[in-house]
C-alpha cells in the first residue's frame, strides 16, 4: 500500500472516541480505525524504514490493571522507530512529532550527566536544545528539582542537568497538507531537525 496522506477521518474517529470511549463505540467504529489510522501509518511505516528503521506500532488498548481512568482505549495511535529515537502520534488535534531518550536507565541518566557537565559536549547540547527551541520544538523529559549531588549549584548548564530523560517534540497538528502525501514530507522534515539531539544521546548516552 502507498501512503497517500492521513485522512481527515482518523482524526474525526479520535474526537468521537475522546467522546465516547467505550467497547461499543470501538466495536461500532473499528473499521474507521483500520482503514483511516492504521493502514496509512502501517503504509508511512514502510516508507520511512530505510531512512529511520523499523517502526513499532503500539497497541490502541489502554492498560487499566492500575489505572483509577478506566476507559478503555488510547485517543492517539503511536508509532515509534527505536533505531532513530523518533516518535509520532495521530489524534484528534493531528499529528505530534517528538525524537530523543524517554525511557532511561540509571546508567544512562549518569552518562548524561557526565556529557552535560563536560566542556565540550555541555556546550553542542546547549546549542542543539536552543536551535529547537528556536525552531518551534519543546523540550521535554523527567526532571529533578535539584542540580544532582556531584555538581556545583551553580553549574552554567544546572537547568540540563537536572535532566533524568530528554526529548524533544512538537504539535504538527491538522494542516492542509495532512491529508496528502506531503504529510510524509513534513514528518521526515521535523524528524531531522531533531537528528542532532538524537545523535548527541546516541553518542554520550547510549543503549544500554
Amino acid at each position: 500500500m502507498t501512503f497517500t496522506g492521513i485522512p481527515v477521518a482518523a482524526l474525526d474517529f479520535y474526537e468521537d472516541l475522546e467522546g465516547d470511549n467505550s467497547k461499543a463505540f470501538w466495536t461500532a467504529h473499528k473499521h474507521v480505525y483500520d482503514e483511516s489510522v492504521k493502514a496509512p501509518l502501517e503504509a508511512l511505516a514502510a516508507e520511512l524504514d530505510n531512512e529511520f528503521g523499523t517502526a513499532k506500532m503500539f497497541r490502541p488498548y489502554r492498560d487499566i490493571r492500575f489505572a483509577k481512568d478506566k476507559t478503555p482505549y488510547k485517543t492517539h495511535q503511536g508509532m515509534w522507530f527505536a533505531e532513530s529515537s523518533v516518535y509520532m502520534h495521530v489524534s484528534a488535534a493531528g499529528v505530534f512529532v517528538a525524537g530523543g531518550y524517554w525511557d532511561t536507565s540509571s546508567a544512562q541518566v549518569d552518562r548524561m550527566r557526565r556529557a552535560v557537565a563536560d566542556d565540550v559536549a555541555g556546550p553542542q547540547l546547549e546549542r542543539t536544545v536552543a536551535a529547537l527551541r528556536k525552531g518551534g520544538f519543546d523540550i521535554g523529559g523527567e526532571t529533578i528539582t535539584r542540580v544532582p549531588p556531584g555538581f556545583a549549584k551553580d553549574h552554567p548548564r544546572a537547568d540540563l542537568l537536572r535532566y533524568k530523560s530528554l526529548t524533544a517534540h512538537r504539535e504538527l497538528g491538522c494542516p492542509d497538507w495532512l491529508s496528502t502525501k506531503r504529510a510524509k514530507t513534513e514528518i521526515v522534515k521535523a524528524w531531522r531537525k531533531l537528528a542532532p539531539l538524537t545523535a548527541w544521546l546516541d553518542t554520550h548516552v547510549g543503549r544500554d
